[in-house]
Parts: structure tokens; sequence; C-alpha cells
């Protein structure tokens, strides 16, 4: 499968490439803006990975050329770049699953909060800026980056997943759970994806009040 992970030069595309080219098979292609962004940062993960004794090849290339080589387009971006990034490269999706893992949230000095668009998350955000033949799922919103990037650290996180078919679904969880320590669970439709939005700012309030809770995730028993 191949992942293009769009706007992966962030916290959260670097922790799913490094993730994604530890333990699994498929292709990871690093999007950006501009090309020799994505290209510097896909050597840096190449070279992280080298350092853990992995030889893999991580491509970089810009959001375009990026999400037409893919079956999986992650949008790794921050909520208010979503529709920007899904716009650019709308004619050049075909038949990908486009994946949405951002969080609209806003600080104050109490902490932070959701803060979701009028159409209720950032996942149907994405839904509505998508193209209209194109998949739409939710993932990945509740991990925290610097964990899921230090790869001698062990992951024990669930992943739920939303989608805007049943076919979406099972690629999503799929994917989740070629990832080793990732538990994917179905959480239905795209419109429960704001009860699962919203636990990413408790997650960060949690673990900046309270001693040894550090890149806090979820598990479901």
């Amino acid at each position: 499968m191949h992942v293009a992970l769009l706007g992966g030069t962030g916290d959260i595309g670097e922790g799913l490439a490094l993730r994604l080219a530890y333990d699994t098979d498929h292709t990871v292609v690093i999007g950006s803006r501009e090309a020799e962004k994505a290209e510097a940062s896909a050597d840096e993960y190449e070279q992280t990975l080298a350092d853990h004794g992995v030889e893999a090849s991580i491509d970089g290339k810009e959001n375009t050329d990026a999400a037409a080589l893919a079956d999986v387009a992650v949008l790794a971006v921050p909520a208010y770049y979503l529709t920007d990034t899904l716009n650019a490269v709308a004619d050049d999706l075909g038949d990908a699953v486009v994946v949405s893992p951002a969080v609209g949230m806003k600080g104050s000095e109490s902490g932070m909060s959701y803060n979701p668009p009028g159409v209720g998350s950032v996942t149907q955000l994405a839904a509505e800026a998508a193209p209209d033949d194109t998949p739409v799922a939710g993932a990945f919103h509740n991990l925290a980056a610097g964990k899921l990037a230090a790869l001698d650290v062990d992951l024990d996180w669930d992943v739920p997943v939303v989608a805007s078919d049943d076919q979406a679904r099972k690629t999503v969880i799929s994917l989740v759970e070629d990832i080793d320590g990732l538990r994917a669970l179905s959480a239905g439709g795209l419109e429960n994806a704001a009860e699962i939005e919203a636990l990413t700012p408790l997650l960060i309030n949690l673990a900046r009040n309270n001693e040894g809770l550090h890149d806090l995730g979820v598990t479901f028993h």
C-alpha cells in the first residue's frame, strides 16, 4: 500500500512515517508544499530508521505528486491548513482514502479546549472539502506525536476509526493495526468524530497537570 503523508514534515507526520517504515512494508511518501522540504524530511527519517537498524526508503515529494501515488492520503496538517491542503490535491487523489487526524483546539491560561468547526468536527470538514467520490476517514487523533516518533518506546494505544463507508473503514483499520502497539476500534460514521477529537485536549491537559503522565494515549477495556 502507498501511504502519502501530506504535510508529513510536522510532528504527527514524522511519527507516522517512522512507525510505518519501521513496522510495515507499506511504501511511505512524505508530502509538503515544497518538494525540497519533503525530501529533506524524508532523508532525516531514513537516517533515524538507519540508526535503529532499519534500512528503509522514504520518498519526499510536493503534496500533489505524493497524493497522486497514494492508496491512503493522511492529512498530517493542523486543522487550519486542512481545507487548503485538500483543495490543492483534489484533482490528484484518484481512488485514495483520505484520513484526517487533525483536531481543532484553542488554548487559554486554563489549558486546551476543543474548538470544532461549524460542521461538527475536523473530520467532517475534511469530508466536505474532499471531492464527492473520495472516501474519508478519521483516525490517529489521540496519539502523542513525541512517543509515536520514539522508536525505542513500545506503544500500547487504541485508535478509534470513523469512516464514510465500510471499505474505507476496513482499509484504515488494517493500516492502523499494521503498526505495532496500536489497536484500531471502529467508532462508526463520520458524525461520531467530534467525540473522538474532543479527547485530545483532555489528554493534553492531563499530561500537563499530572506528573508522570507525559505522552498520554487512550486504551479501552
